[in-house]
């Protein structure tokens, strides 16, 4: 009978013995998952969470203060031969980072997230500078506005590829729930904080609502570099250039024909019958058709389709689409309100 019991008591002292085989193994397996201690798991969430947070913010923050940013570099954004810098200021930043969210994720899985990711917080602030420092006024100006901000796009795509990434790589399976969590509601909170950022600053100062980023991504340009550490990972990757350029065009492709899509065309208050709209969306749909076949003969996708017969991952992803799409409809609605409603009530035009 103690001869039996002797294993289960055995296993029981161990457990409650400090320095055991099995609280070393705990130790090595908490190691594993992250190689930088249980303090630096805060410190990735802490940082990726302000990425997130002023990247989103950016997305929107133009869109109130469009008018005092017009109006500060003296065009007419309404009159027909301006239209293009209306569209492109507020269409280049969504376009630039919805299309290389995906590809640049890629990147950072090939040569370094972290590094990925402390390059995008650089460009961010570096474009966000260049942005409230335009010393140009007319269509000069909007030009260099435009190219900018879609910079800007570049430096927000870096940042919110390799957030989510960074965080995988930095919690234990258990607690990476709560913090993808967290940092998905930094993204949702900044979507709507920039509208209201914008309105507040564009009147004092439309160069404002690009200068309020800078010393927040000088901060966490530095922050992220010297605290931030890289997982190991196989380099001998390939890049999937035909992938990239098929998806990235194609969904270029759509997005500029929606866009002209419910523009006037003609006589016509929606531009649905223009050529060049119907000739976008066409090229579009053929290239991201393509864009799928080339993923599917490829020995190094960018992106693995056959994710999508995953249940799980495929609900996630529509639930998450149709989520966006809700809150596009609520953030249009609170332009109309706050454009439409609210200022000229306050005296504004």
């Amino acid at each position: 009978m103690n001869d039996r019991q002797q294993p289960g008591i055995s296993a029981m002292n161990d457990r409650q013995q400090p320095g055991t085989l099995l609280e070393k193994g705990e130790q090595v397996h908490r190691q594993l998952i992250s190689p930088h201690g249980d303090r630096y798991k805060w410190v990735v969430l802490s940082n990726t969470t302000l990425g997130m947070l002023m990247a989103t913010i950016d997305m929107s923050i133009v869109l109130i203060a469009l008018p005092d940013i017009f109006r500060g570099i003296h065009i007419d954004p309404l009159a027909p031969a301006n239209s293009f810098y209306l569209l492109w200021m507020i269409l280049g930043f969504m376009v630039v980072t919805s299309v290389l969210v995906v590809s640049l994720g890629r990147l950072g899985d090939m040569y370094g997230r972290v590094k990925m990711y402390n390059m995008g917080f650089a460009v961010y602030t570096l474009f966000s500078l260049l942005l409230a420092v335009t010393w140009m006024s007319g269509k000069s100006a909007a030009i260099w506005l435009v190219i900018m901000r879609i910079f800007q796009g570049v430096g927000s795509a870096m940042l919110m590829a390799n957030s989510t990434a960074i965080l995988t790589d930095a919690f234990p399976e258990d607690e990476r729930g709560m913090a993808i969590g967290v940092n998905q509601v930094a993204g949702i909170s900044g979507s709507f904080i920039g509208l209201v950022l914008g309105g507040i600053l564009a009147p004092i100062q439309w160069r404002l609502i690009f200068l309020v980023s800078v010393p927040v991504g000088l901060f966490g340009t530095v922050w992220a570099y010297h605290k931030l550490r890289e997982v190991p990972r196989r380099s001998n990757a390939k890049l999937d250039i035909p992938g990239n350029v098929t998806f990235a065009l194609g969904l270029v492709a759509i997005m500029v024909g929606i866009t002209y899509g419910i523009q006037p065309y003609h006589h016509s208050t929606m531009g649905w019958t223009s050529p060049f709209v119907l000739a976008s969306l066409a090229c579009g749909v053929i290239l991201l058709i393509t864009f799928c076949y080339i993923e599917v003969h490829t020995t190094e996708p960018m992106f693995k389709l056959s994710l999508f017969k995953i249940r799980a991952f495929t609900s996630g992803s529509l639930s998450t689409l149709l989520a966006s799409i809700g809150r596009g409809g609520l953030m249009f609605m609170l332009i109309i309100w706050l454009q439409g409603i609210w200022l000229p009530t306050h005296g504004y035009s």
